[in-house]
């Protein structure tokens, strides 16, 4: 991502990126359950795939515009890393009612630290 040309349109580069993807795990796809059950398969599939594909973007081309902006590589990664760990957290709390830990709290509070100390 961080050798992506400036002048190129993030989405377009996202988008040959993903259809590359695509054929790939069509491919694969097809290869382990077997061209006969490839329908069977997609129609178990649900609206998980939509949101998860819309999460996939949004970080992705949230990648490129930190790069665009000037942030090193591993700044951006552990940024976005430890945001999205403290993000699911909270899903996984308020959605599947899992249960969050005083370890896990105090784990938040310590990441929280470490992006304040990091972006410094």
């Amino acid at each position: 991502m961080k050798s992506m040309p400036n002048d190129v349109d993030p989405f377009g580069a996202l988008m040959v990126t993903y259809l590359v993807s695509a054929i790939i795990s069509a491919i694969i796809f097809i290869f382990m359950v077997g061209p006969s059950n490839v329908s069977l398969e997609i129609g178990k599939i649900n609206w998980t795939s939509i949101v998860l594909a819309l999460a996939i973007v949004g970080l992705e081309v949230g990648y490129v515009f930190v790069y665009r902006v000037g942030w090193s590589v591993s700044t951006a990664s552990i940024v976005a890393n430890i945001g999205l760990a403290c993000v699911l957290i909270v899903v996984g709390y308020l959605l599947y009612k899992e249960n969050v830990s005083l370890h896990q709290l105090f784990g938040i509070f310590v990441c929280m630290i470490g992006l304040i100390l990091i972006n410094i």
